[in-house]
């Protein structure tokens, strides 16, 4: 232990700092993989305030110690591992809703706000914050801000992107600024906020969000239609979208998703169909109505084999629980699951998922495939067990042929659980060499020792 560091630490965070090996072993692990080397931190400090973050970037540009900022350690790529001698700087005392303004429409937030609660509290002004990851109930909004996060809902309203206006970031040197103004529309300057959002915590640490708020729709319906054929399934997508208005939730489960789910989560599905659409209108009571009539003459139109809709919002609630268990349920099948994220075009979601169950049959390796089908962005969730050699060398070789088979067919390697540590090494195919070049330049800008987040991305 650095005890001159442990000593500056102290006088900034007092008993809110980790050290012991048993109090720290888990900061080294976020839900990627099993990485093939375990590094853990040298410490894990609580901040309250964006001074204190500024104090300990500080000290770690001093001490050459690298910063890892962590919400709630759900990022699929090892966006938080530690790879270097570092202090872990997890937010959970930075959790606050700070406020919520109805007439401007936005709400100020802490890093560590849960999404969830987000949503509650503008529900409870009939406002709206659309972005709801299937883990929404933990997921933090600094990690949603970090990756861009989406969720179901992506195809109709936008991801995270697209509702924050201003961001407070402490820089690499320890300055705190503000990225923008709290207001809906700003063009002053460069978008310094948007360059942030997505950035995977490796310019800066976001301390402070101002969120766009939208007026709450009045009612939602959800509507399961199964298949007997996938092709039939994402044709019956297309058609939906092509017929003039947009759901909230185009979403795609495939047989082995939707029979894992029953088996874990009993709650009615019907497992022997190939496919089902979980599709979600919202908006004003007669719109959906109108919406809804014209949705049902679609699915019958594009053979669905069988059409239920729910009848009230304990029935919508009901579906919505089944449909964000897949996760969980899928880990009953196998020791591990590790959810992977790509994002094709809408027209290429059935040969991606074809080659999905091709790639995983050659290897021996369960899955179970779901998405967003209304913007091609697919997950397969691999069950299997990382303890068997030949199982891991076998999805590493599966991994490879995923994404190489997303960019062949015009996709990219993800939609929202971002690019981390796991991905890094697919960038130069999906990416244009140029592009890869401007976005180094502009982490040497903002970090040039490389010490806020590093070894994430490139």
């Amino acid at each position: 232990m650095d005890k001159a560091l442990f000593e500056e630490l102290k006088r900034i965070y007092k008993d809110d700092i980790l050290y012991k090996k048993e109090d720290i072993y888990p900061y080294a692990y976020d839900t990627s993989p099993n990485p093939k080397e375990i590094m853990l931190p040298e410490f894990v400090v609580y901040p309250t305030n964006s001074s204190q973050v500024s104090q300990t970037v500080l000290l770690g540009l001093k001490y050459n110690v690298s910063i890892i900022p962590r919400g709630a350690g759900t990022c699929h790529c090892g966006g938080c591992r530690v790879k270097t001698k570092s202090i872990v700087m997890h937010f959970s005392k930075m959790d606050k809703i700070l406020e919520i303004n109805k007439e401007d429409l936005t709400m100020r937030v802490q890093p560590n706000a849960v999404i969830k609660n987000i949503n509650e509290k503008a529900e409870e002004l009939n406002l709206f914050f659309p972005p709801d990851p299937s883990n929404l109930a933990v997921s933090t909004i600094g990690g949603a801000v970090a990756l861009s996060s989406g969720g179901p809902r992506t195809f109709k309203y936008g991801s995270t992107k697209d509702y924050v206006v201003n961001l407070e970031v402490v820089l690499a040197d320890g300055k705190i600024i503000k990225t923008g103004s709290d207001i809906a529309k700003n063009v002053t300057g460069y978008n310094l906020t948007s360059l942030f959002v997505g950035s995977e915590g490796t310019l800066g640490i976001i301390t402070e969000i101002t969120l766009k708020l939208i007026p709450k729709p009045q009612t939602r319906l959800v509507t399961l239609a199964y298949f007997n054929d996938l092709l039939e399934a994402t044709s019956a997508v297309n058609s939906i979208i092509n017929s003039g208005f947009i759901p909230a939730t185009l979403d795609l489960l495939d047989k082995n998703t939707i029979t894992t789910i029953e088996k874990y989560n009993p709650c009615g599905l019907l497992c022997d169909k190939e496919a089902v659409l979980l599709i979600e209108l919202d908006g004003f009571r007669e719109c959906v109505d109108f919406e809804c009539a014209k949705v049902l003459k679609i699915l019958k139109e594009s053979n669905a084999a069988q059409i239920i809709q729910a009848q009230n919002e304990e029935e919508n609630e009901k579906i919505w629980r089944a449909r964000r268990s897949s996760f969980a349920a899928v880990t009953k099948l196998r020791p591990n699951v590790i959810t992977e994220d790509v994002v094709v075009p809408r027209s290429k979601i059935v040969p991606l998922v074809r080659g999905i169950q091709d790639i995983c049959a050659k290897y021996n390796i369960i899955v179970c495939i779901m998405g967003h089908a209304g913007d091609g962005n697919i997950h397969p969730n691999f069950a299997l067990d990382l303890s068997d050699r030949l199982e891991k060398e076998n999805f590493e070789k599966a991994k490879d042929e995923l994404f190489a088979l997303a960019i062949s067919l015009g996709g990219s390697l993800s939609g929202e659980h971002g690019i981390g540590y796991e991905k890094k090494k697919y960038l130069k195919d999906a990416l244009d060499s140029g592009a890869i070049e401007y976005m180094e330049k502009i982490k040497k800008l903002f970090d040039p020792n490389n010490i806020i987040n590093p070894y994430k991305m490139f």
